[in-house]
């Protein structure tokens, strides 16, 4: 009988909030870490990264668009390829855009698994332009 392989994954929290007690920047571990780094892709455009231009997502273009059922589409595509070319630790099962006409922006949620742990995990975030 083989014992599946656990692996912890962790990351700085980029908000450098310290901890109480040894001053030390805390840190984000497992789903919490795949999350702030997806956040981070999905903010980051095409070119802003020096040595690393493709790195990132367009979807600020999309924001400027019309709401319809092609920027919809072009949104989760977007995002789809994003967290398939560069979170490479997870398996992604399902992206969704919901067109919000009052808000002026979308609703989207991203469904995953962590690499060797079945418990999907979702983000939802509410995707709109920013003066």
């Amino acid at each position: 009988k083989m014992a599946l392989s656990t692996r912890t994954f962790s990351d700085i929290d980029v908000d450098f909030m310290p901890n109480p007690i040894t001053s030390d920047i805390l840190k984000k571990t497992n789903e919490n870490a795949i999350a702030q780094s997806i956040g981070n892709l999905l903010q980051t455009s095409h070119y802003e990264r020096l040595f690393n231009p493709e790195l990132g997502c367009n979807l600020k273009r999309y924001l400027f668009e019309p709401i319809d059922n092609i920027t919809t589409n072009n949104i989760i595509e977007e995002i789809t390829k994003t967290i398939v070319n560069y979170e490479t630790r997870v398996q992604l099962l399902d992206v969704t855009a919901n067109p919000d006409y009052d808000k002026n922006g979308y609703d989207v949620s991203i469904k995953f698994i962590i690499r060797n742990d079945p418990q999907p995990i979702t983000i939802t975030f509410f995707l709109e332009r920013v003066r």
